[in-house]
């Protein structure tokens, strides 16, 4: 989870975050050569006396400053469309979890089992009872099991709602007449935590998402005293 005076990217628990993580430091790399050789050419250009009367074209830098940004938008297209493939892959789901979106809270549904149903509100923060996360945790946390694939179908009753988790890599929206679907592989054990970040009204920010990952083993045996 984000903390404090944190401005970096949250560790990633799938390697779906993984791969944005890299695309993210590879175009910020680009990013930071192209504004460094830009400024030291306007640096120069402003302290310069170089005068020519008769220049009148130059065909050949026209040329280079044409093909370069040409070639660079080349070496960041290619990495963001194969990210968008790989997101957007879905195989062989162990799995399948229905996520609803209400004002102001999140329904959940196992569709592969039985009465495996619930509501997720939001835990008002209390001084007394310090294990809970202010403004994130909540009472029916997602159980769902680690290593392995899950595929998530998302929509809403009322208005526009995201399910987004940073740590994970995910960020769906929930639209009401539609079902969209995302995918989860989560490669370690832990408790993550998202919110709805659609601009969906004054109390979208208070219906956290909290994801605890567990072994399989541990799953089936909480899906069997679920039932």
């Amino acid at each position: 989870m984000a903390t404090w005076s944190n401005f970096n990217l949250q560790n990633s628990a799938s390697p779906l975050m993984e791969q944005i993580i890299f695309f993210h430091d590879h175009t910020l790399i680009i990013l930071i050569m192209i504004t460094i050789l830009v400024s030291y050419l306007m640096f120069n250009l402003f302290f310069n006396n170089y005068i020519n009367r008769f220049l009148l074209e130059g065909q050949m830098i026209e040329l280079i400053w044409t093909i370069i940004p040409a070639i660079t938008l080349i070496f960041i297209a290619l990495p963001s469309l194969r990210l968008l493939y790989l997101l957007d892959e879905l195989n062989n789901p162990l799995i399948t979890l229905k996520s609803i979106g209400h004002q102001w809270y999140w329904s959940y549904e196992y569709s592969d089992f039985n009465n495996v149903e619930f509501d997720s509100y939001m835990i008002n923060y209390s001084k007394e009872n310090l294990n809970n996360f202010r403004l994130l945790d909540v009472d029916n946390r997602i159980i769902l099991p680690m290593n392995n694939q899950i595929r998530i179908l998302i929509t809403a009753t009322d208005v526009i709602h995201s399910w987004t988790i940073p740590s994970l890599g995910i960020k769906i929206d929930a639209n009401p007449g539609r079902l969209n679907q995302g995918n989860l592989f989560i490669n370690r054990p832990g408790i993550f935590f998202g919110q709805c970040s659609e601009i969906c009204g004054a109390n979208h920010s208070f219906m956290p998402i909290v994801i605890e990952s567990i072994k399989i083993k541990n799953f089936i045996n909480w899906i069997n005293n679920y039932s």
